[in-house]
């Protein structure tokens, strides 16, 4: 097998399965953090419980998401080591300030929130999960610009050196201010707090529906829901913000993403589209007119670029090569994503319903509502699939393709190895992950106010 599609297959097993992680640590730490400022508000031991429960759950998530990441920073250099060479002045920087700032921000007072609970005040003590929250977002504010970069790299940022074929950074501010990295962030903070609002809601639900600490669930069940629904809306806008962007910085996805061979004006919008064995042909399809113009452009008139104009652009500015990604993964997994988004927004607003209509523990449907954890994670995996298979052949859109950013002397050898011990790495992960957070979750809050979390040597101890 090419040393190119290992090296591929491998970065991909490794970022998304972290990035399981990240969405779940960067909102339950605002619901944690909101739980505890309640708590010190009105000393109501219920939201005591409520912060002990759930920030259980936030840690075995956060150290294993901690593990998992780490891996990635050594693939740039392994795997990567001509994409390192050639972005590493750009790439570098926002890399290092997320790990010197944000990281030991989050991680130093995530410390002294589990350990300092009556060793320090309570004042201090509620600051701290705070700023572990605010740590976590900074963290992943800057990867997501660093990200953005690769996505649409902002030409005033940088300067092309030809003596080493290298990119140089020049300014620092046109490389954060890139449009793109906001949008994304934007994007990745709600997909968080959707995330973990769908997290609360499943294990609420269990509880409920087992007639367990059956007030304090049902706080936890109505404050998520109402989340979840403005989370669920926030994603909405600011992926149809992507969009729009993407138009103009990555037509060429745009094009994948809808199943647009040929440029129309109007554009209509794919409700159904069917392709050859190749992944690249239209078969047949079904279309509304007008209706991508409007998401494009917000009026009923504009031009969206079509698939066949763009490649033979593409061609005559970079030279004969394929520019057009696999279209069934591009199209599809935009789909799932938009289906799964706009369930989690109608089941959030049901349950929003259901809670002010009668008393949610008596509903029959309660212990059906765990299986809805699958939603966000369906809907955020197909979506990082969808940014990252979209602009291919590219790793930085249009200077660097990816078959010209991958270390030259590894062999296929060596990533088969490397590749199969990730993966039963990552397994044992997985399995040690959904075995803790199942544990903790089912035990309960009278559990987490007693017991301590043994996920990590670094996080071992009491919360109490």
């Amino acid at each position: 097998m090419d040393p190119v599609i290992l090296s591929r297959l491998q970065f991909a097993l490794t970022t998304i399965y972290h990035w399981l992680f990240v969405p779940l640590t960067l909102g339950l730490g605002w619901f944690v953090a909101f739980m505890q400022t309640r708590y010190y508000q009105t000393r109501d031991e219920a939201w005591h419980k409520m912060t002990k429960f759930w920030g259980k759950l936030f840690l075995v998530n956060f150290a294993i998401g901690v593990v998992t990441g780490i891996v990635q920073e050594f693939q740039f250099g392994m795997n990567w080591s001509e994409y390192s060479r050639f972005v590493g002045d750009i790439f570098g920087a926002p890399l290092a300030i997320e790990a010197l700032l944000a990281f030991f921000l989050e991680s130093t007072f995530l410390g002294i929130w589990i350990f300092g609970e009556g060793k320090i005040s309570e004042k201090a003590h509620l600051t701290s999960i705070w700023l572990v929250a605010i740590g976590s977002t900074l963290s992943a504010l800057i990867i997501l610009l660093a990200n953005a970069f690769m996505q649409a790299p902002p030409m005033d940022a940088f300067v092309f050196n030809a003596a080493n074929s290298r990119l140089e950074l020049v300014n620092f501010f046109a490389l954060i201010g890139n449009t793109k990295g906001w949008i994304l962030f934007w994007h990745t903070i709600s997909d968080g707090m959707a995330m973990a609002a769908f997290l609360i809601l499943a294990v609420s639900a269990y509880h409920i529906a087992r007639k367990q600490n059956v007030d304090l669930f049902k706080r936890s069940f109505s404050m998520a829901a109402i989340v979840g629904l403005v989370a669920g809306a926030s994603i909405f806008f600011g992926g149809h913000a992507m969009g729009q962007f993407m138009k103009d910085s990555q037509p060429m996805k745009m094009a994948a993403l809808e199943g647009l061979w040929v440029t129309e004006k109007p554009a209509s919008f794919s409700l159904l589209t069917i392709g050859d064995l190749t992944g690249k042909q239209e078969v047949w399809s079904i279309r509304i007119p007008y209706a991508m113009s409007f998401l494009a452009c917000n009026n009923f008139s504009c031009e969206v670029r079509g698939v066949n104009d763009l490649s033979a652009e593409a061609i005559q500015k970079y030279g004969p090569g394929d520019y057009v990604p696999l279209m069934v993964v591009t199209y599809w997994t935009f789909r799932i994503m938009m289906i799964f988004g706009f369930v989690m927004i109608g089941l959030a607003a049901f349950f929003i319903w259901a809670d002010l209509r009668g008393d949610i523990s008596k509903a029959k449907w309660m212990k059906w509502v765990p299986w809805m954890l699958i939603l966000p994670y369906m809907a955020n995996a197909s979506g990082w699939i969808l940014t990252e298979m979209g602009r291919q052949p590219w790793i930085v859109y249009g200077l660097l393709k990816v078959k010209d950013a991958v270390s030259p002397n590894l062999t296929v050898v060596d990533l088969w190895i490397s590749l199969i011990g990730y993966t039963i790495v990552y397994g044992s992960l997985a399995v040690a992950m959904i075995y803790l957070m199942r544990k903790y979750a089912i035990a309960g809050p009278d559990a987490a106010m007693h017991e301590s979390v043994d996920v990590a040597p670094s996080f071992v101890g009491s919360q109490d």
